[in-house]
This record gives C-alpha cells, structure tokens and sequence, in this order.
C-alpha cells in the first residue's frame, strides 16, 4: 500500500437521496482512500448506481460528500472518471469511435468535421485504454467488451484522481471480463487513481478490491473483503437462500446466486 493509501480521496458522511417520495440511500458515512480499490455490492435497488450519481453531483442529496486532496494530487476538486453501467446508443447510427470522442471534446459538431486536436486527445485515450484499433470502428458495431473499453478510455481522458465504474463487465462474458480486470488493474498499478467499483460479481471483488462497501440503502459493513465477504453479511443482504458459485476461479470465488440476485 503506498502512503497515499493513508489519505482519503472521497468523504462521505450521512448522505441520504429522497427520489419519488421514499428514501433511496440513508444515513449513508464511507471513504475512499487515495489509490486504492474500492467495491460497491448490494442487492438490486440497494442505491449503487445513485450513489455513484451523488458523487458525480446528478441527484439531489442532503449530508456532505467532501473530495480531499493529498500533497501528492495537488489542491483542487479532484477529476473524476465515470464507466456507466449502459448508454443509451443508436446502434445504426453512422457514429465512430472517433466521432464519439469527438462529440465530448470540441464546441462545433462532428459533421463539420473533427478538429486535429480532438483526434489527438481520441488517439491518446484509446491507446492509454487498449482500444487504439478502435478508432475508425462504428460504435453501433462493437461487442459488448469493445464499447466498454472505449467507455474506460474515454473516462481516463484527462488523467481522473477517482475513476467511477458502474458495472464495467455486465453483459461481456468470462474471459472477456477477465481481460477488462487484469488490463483496469495494470492501468491502476501506473496511474493509482482512487477507483470505486460497483459490481455483481464477487470473484471480480475478491481478486482485486481493497475494500468491500456492502449498500442496501444504508451502509451494512465495510472493510477488507476477507472481513466483509462472509456468510453472516451475504445473508443479510441477499436473504438465507444467498451463496457464491464459482464460474471457474479459484474456490469461493463467483458470482452471487439466491434471494436479491442481480
């Protein structure tokens, strides 16, 4: 652990979301700490996704989210990275890799052309992410790994303190969510972003969190995965029927199967 581990990144401190008339999170009191992984599981509807959204500053909350700086990152507001968990996409759309970059980096549409620096910052991001190749691609035409590759490469643009990850393998099979968490973890071995990781799948947590926060609209625990991923707290959170089946990974790795999967 380095010694920027020591600091937190992310303040969390008795934040509620009220949406719809019912209370969505809770009393909710967490840190992030400066380069490390940390894990967001729950149940459906536990509040991951919104959260995540409170930090980005999209949703309405009462409480305090404080971002912090070590001497190391320098003063200001921290940059943060996002990976939504899915983007609403016209998948016969004319659109590259490129032109998408594009669309979030220059003032005048992309149909009047792309500005040489936007290519630049484009080619930069995608090779930082693996998905250089991509780049004359349609968007509509890629595999579900693809687009979340070019989804992370364009989140690491501007080199972000915290990155934001919000289901980054839902719907990529095995092997390829294999590949996206080995490549994430080098890249967080070079940069040692902050990184806050929502996710179903524990043999993901368990290989590569260094803190686990379990949510249920309220926070239930957090710690280390070996103090937080026990039998007591899955059941508490998915019901008496939850367990851990393993899709290939070492014993008590897996995914969660029971009451509240999904």
């Amino acid at each position: 652990m380095s010694l920027a581990a020591h600091f937190h990144t992310l303040e969390i401190r008795n934040l509620s979301v009220r949406a719809g008339g019912r209370e969505i999170l809770s009393g909710i009191d967490a840190d992030i700490r400066c380069g490390e992984v940390t894990a967001l599981i729950g149940p459906n509807g536990a509040g991951k996704t919104t959260l995540l959204h409170a930090i980005l500053g999209l949703v309405p909350y009462t409480g305090e989210i404080r971002f912090c700086r070590s001497e190391e990152h320098g003063k200001g507001t921290p940059r943060i990275g996002y990976v939504p968990q899915r983007i609403d996409l016209d998948r016969n759309a004319p659109l590259t890799v490129l032109d998408f970059f594009a669309i979030s980096s220059q003032r005048y549409p992309v149909f009047f052309g792309r500005s040489r620096r936007s290519r630049t910052d484009a080619e930069a991001a995608l090779a930082k992410g693996g998905a250089l190749h991509l780049i004359h691609r349609p968007l509509g035409k890629l595999s579900g790994g693809e687009l979340q590759r070019v989804l992370l490469a364009l989140a690491l643009r501007g080199s972000p303190d915290i990155l934001l990850l919000d289901e980054p393998v839902s719907g990529v099979d095995v092997s390829g969510e294999e590949l996206f968490c080995d490549f994430l973890e080098q890249i967080h071995r070079e940069s040692r972003f902050s990184l806050l990781l929502v996710s179903h799948d524990l043999s993901v947590v368990t290989r590569h969190a260094d803190r686990v926060i379990c949510l249920n609209r309220s926070i239930v625990c957090q710690g280390s995965a070996t103090q937080v991923l026990t039998p007591e707290t899955l059941s508490t959170m998915y019901g008496s029927g939850a367990r851990l089946a393993s899709h290939g990974h070492a014993e008590g790795h897996g995914h969660l199967h029971g009451k509240g999967e999904g």
